[in-house]
């Protein structure tokens, strides 16, 4: 029987399918580009294969194609009697994730490991902050990550995707150290490694190592592709670099070439998330508001989420704040409110928290949005995203700390972080 590359069986006699299953596998790893080109070339030369099946299921649904990613995963499940055992727990675990079985994916994936620990595209929908771990709402998920990983380290050994999903693990509890040596020798191996390139940014932003990384990605970027998964979000580190560095328009160039409504293929909540979370930071260092980005991200808000869902409803108000729009944004909270004590959302009434600050931030109310956030701030990590991405919080209250002539205040926070050493872009905070 032929194997993957992790010495795993598989149910196809077509060495053209396996060799191209394998590739797009890689791809989806790594982030890299042409993912539904080649596994489209390996359901081609084998059209009975069901993994191939399963992965394009797992693709449709990382690009937020629901409908798509359940037809495939129920071509996956039609085909799956003549699998190994291993295939048909590989493809039950895809459609509990497809189907938002999310917390059942991921029991399915620990049972499985047990016995198949080198599943590598099984287990990565459990890791990262986007991933069964990490959209779960927990406030522990960061250490609960560790956990998972740590133990699965020996049976990869210098795997170049294990090393990525390792890092950002480590680097997300402190470990940046860890993190970015783990991430180099990844990158080493395959330089065109978008998982790599994102999680050593994350480990440079970590330590504070601004201009190493604005030099890493602004090589490294032009080469990357426009269709990988990650190009919108790694373009969106780009830009904040940028930003901070003090380059505010090649930092607005760059969000609008690639991370805004329309100009980029990557997933939706990248989309929103990253593009209202960078123009509230732009305004937060400096940048004039720009009612028309505002106004697109808030149509291409409402035409693509028809209820507020994981990280994404944490950034539902931030246009309505900014267009000034208080009634949608007193609806927001109030539909958010409702949904987080109704137990619908993964945080509960965490994102309600959180868009009252930023309300309270468009009224220029600087004592009521530190009210509102200081209390908030050890339940934000039960949002979702990373501590780069949660810094739109932080960001928010140093600015409001800044704006009500409390320097002392923002001071102690920043100091306050600790292992951390990320640098704050909020326009006349000390030393910027």
């Amino acid at each position: 029987m032929l194997r993957d590359r992790y010495g795993l069986e598989l149910t196809t006699q077509s060495e053209e399918a396996r060799d191209a299953y394998v590739e797009a596998i890689d791809r989806m790893l790594a982030a890299d580009g042409e993912v539904e080109h080649v596994l489209a070339e390996a359901i081609a030369a084998d059209p009975d294969f069901a993994l191939a099946h399963a992965a394009v299921g797992r693709q449709h649904h990382l690009m937020g194609r629901g409908s798509e990613a359940r037809a495939s995963l129920e071509t996956a499940n039609q085909l799956v009697g003549s699998c190994t055992v291993r295939e048909q727990q590989h493809i039950e675990i895809f459609k509990t994730i497809v189907t938002g079985r999310m917390p059942r994916s991921l029991e399915l994936t620990k049972q499985h490991l047990a016995d198949h620990p080198r599943d590598a595209f099984a287990l990565a929908p459990a890791c990262g902050v986007f991933g069964s771990i990490g959209f779960s709402g927990r406030i522990d998920r960061e250490a609960e990550q560790v956990a998972l990983l740590e133990p699965l380290a020996v049976h990869y050994g210098d795997d170049w995707w294990f090393q990525t999903v390792h890092a950002f693990a480590l680097l997300e509890t402190g470990a940046w150290k860890r993190a970015e040596e783990l991430t180099r020798r990844s990158l080493e191996q395959r330089p065109s490694n978008s998982h790599g390139a994102h999680t050593l940014a994350h480990a440079l932003y970590e330590s504070g190592s601004d201009e190493e990384a604005l030099a890493f990605l602004s090589d490294w970027m032009p080469g990357a592709p426009r269709d990988g998964i990650l190009h919108c979000h790694i373009s969106w580190h780009h830009a904040l670099l940028l930003l901070t560095n003090g380059q505010h328009d090649a930092a607005v160039r760059t969000f609008e070439r690639n991370c805004f409504p329309g100009s980029t293929t990557g997933p939706s909540i990248n989309v929103f998330t990253d593009a209202s979370s960078f123009l509230w930071r732009s305004e937060l260092a400096g940048v004039a508001r720009n009612t028309r980005h505002w106004a697109a991200i808030r149509d291409f808000y409402e035409e693509t989420f028809r209820r507020p869902i994981v990280f994404v409803d944490a950034h539902a108000g931030l246009a309505y704040a900014a267009l000034g729009e208080d009634e949608k944004l007193s609806a927001c909270i109030e539909q958010l409110q409702e949904l987080g004590e109704s137990g619908r959302l993964p945080a509960e009434t965490t994102a309600a928290t959180l868009t009252r600050a930023y309300a309270a931030f468009a009224d220029k109310h600087w004592p009521a949005v530190a009210a509102i956030l200081e209390p908030a701030m050890e339940q934000v990590v039960r949002i979702g995203g990373s501590r780069a991405q949660r810094d739109l919080i932080t960001d928010t209250l140093l600015a409001a700390y800044v704006n009500d002539g409390c320097v002392d205040a923002a001071t102690a926070v920043i100091d306050a972080e600790h292992e951390r050493h990320p640098s704050h872009a909020v326009r006349g905070l000390p030393g910027n």
